[in-house]
């Protein structure tokens, strides 16, 4: 299991794939894709809700690398963040991961994180579940919580995360892992 500091979109997208037809994650004959967007927030605008948007708000542990400095660091409290709808048989997902900068350097950009295989999977099967609730009335079966996997090594740097400076990390919000939108 590779835990890169680059980010990858590739890993996600093979993954997501993986899981929705060859393990049937969401085995009720609609098409989904999955694509990024580096700009969305978690905000659902009444407009976008009457067209079946909602929000999915996960956190994962990845791990950074600064060019500039080549220091890595890893994180437990990497936001990755999910905007999903069904219309048509068609299903969406636009997902944004949250940057950090880094603590040495202090330039105001913020670096996208690298997860594992085994971490990308937890996400999409996490999102899956709230998929099949949402978009086709399952009964969400609890699963395993966003972040009571989540262990802490040390304290979270407000200042240096993204979703932090944006409002809306929820880092001392255990409890709000996602939206129900």
């Amino acid at each position: 299991m590779s835990r890169s500091p680059d980010w990858a979109p590739r890993l996600w997208l093979d993954i997501f794939d993986e899981l929705l037809y060859d393990d049937n994650e969401l085995d009720y004959g609609d098409q989904w894709t999955l694509s990024f967007n580096y700009t969305q927030t978690d905000e659902v605008t009444k407009e976008e809700r009457k067209k079946g948007w909602k929000v999915y708000r996960h956190h994962a542990y990845g791990n950074f690398r600064c060019a500039p400095c080549s220091r890595t660091w890893p994180s437990a409290r990497v936001l990755v963040l999910f905007r999903y709808r069904l219309r048509g048989g068609r299903g969406t997902v636009i997902m944004r991961p949250f940057g950090q900068t880094c603590r040495l350097c202090r330039v105001d950009e913020f670096k996208l994180p690298g997860f594992s295989d085994k971490e990308v999977e937890k996400a999409l099967l996490r999102l899956f579940s709230k998929i099949r609730k949402n978009c086709y009335g399952e009964v969400d079966n609890g699963g395993s919580s966003a972040c009571s996997n989540i262990v802490r090594t040390k304290p979270h740097e407000r200042t240096l995360c993204e979703a932090c400076r944006m409002g809306i990390c929820s880092e001392n919000d255990d409890t709000s892992a996602s939206t129900g939108m």
